[in-house]
């Protein structure tokens, strides 16, 4: 069983206590249709080294092994999806590495396990990925440990193998409407409505991207840095 604690020292400087993996499961299991969904995407806002992450991760791929391990390029296709659909942030930078790690461990074994022999540039692209949407930084303040606003993409299936990357300031995602104040004067300026979209995954309005690539096949993602 993981251990829930590193150290003492890790409890008093950052309060980090890793849950356990019943207690993962039990709180997964009252969305577990949406942890089933392929491309429903989840944010862990302290991954510490990814217990959640990694539980959504591997059912997620059960689901596309389950549906298509007949065919290898369906298979990664899919895969990467499901990857691309995760999100963490956390304080430590090796509890952030260590989850990279450990969820492209589960990639790998659940890809050979599925098609035997999973393709070099397909692992390539869940790495990437990987390192871009598992991120050190506070997610307080909403910033890297380098002090610069968070920025998380969204890696969206358009057509065949081609995926969409558009960029979002976590900033905005979460704080998508204007503040209002209290007591507003009546010479106060109108409030700024932000220019929104409606998303097909959440079912709700969200920010529109600050930039966008067009798209690409998914295992050339790596390519735009």
């Amino acid at each position: 069983m993981p251990q829930q604690v590193k150290s003492k020292q890790r409890v008093q400087d950052h309060g980090e206590v890793f849950t356990n993996e019943r207690e993962v499961n039990a709180m997964l299991d009252m969305v577990k249709q949406e942890t089933e969904r392929i491309e429903s995407r989840f944010l862990e806002p302290a991954c510490g080294n990814g217990n959640f992450l990694a539980e959504v991760l591997r059912r997620k791929l059960a689901v596309v092994a389950q549906q298509y391990r007949r065919s290898p390029d369906d298979y990664m296709r899919y895969a990467f999806v499901a990857v691309s659909s995760l999100y963490g942030v956390d304080i430590l930078e090796d509890n952030a590495q260590e989850c990279r790690e450990r969820l492209y461990g589960i990639v790998g074994k659940e890809a050979k396990r599925a098609i035997k022999k999973p393709d070099a540039l397909f692992l390539e692209s869940i790495r990437y990925v990987l390192d871009k949407n598992i991120v050190c930084g506070n997610a307080l303040d909403l910033r890297t440990s380098e002090g610069e606003p968070i920025v998380f993409s969204e890696w969206s299936l358009v057509t065949g193998d081609k995926v969409k990357r558009r960029y979002f300031h976590l900033s905005a995602l979460l704080d998508d409407q204007p503040k209002q104040k209290s007591n507003p004067s009546l010479f106060d300026e109108r409030p700024v409505i932000p220019d929104l979209e409606f998303d097909e995954g959440t079912q709700s309005f969200i920010p529109k991207p600050f930039d966008e690539e067009p798209p690409i096949n998914y295992w050339e993602v790596r390519r735009h840095g």
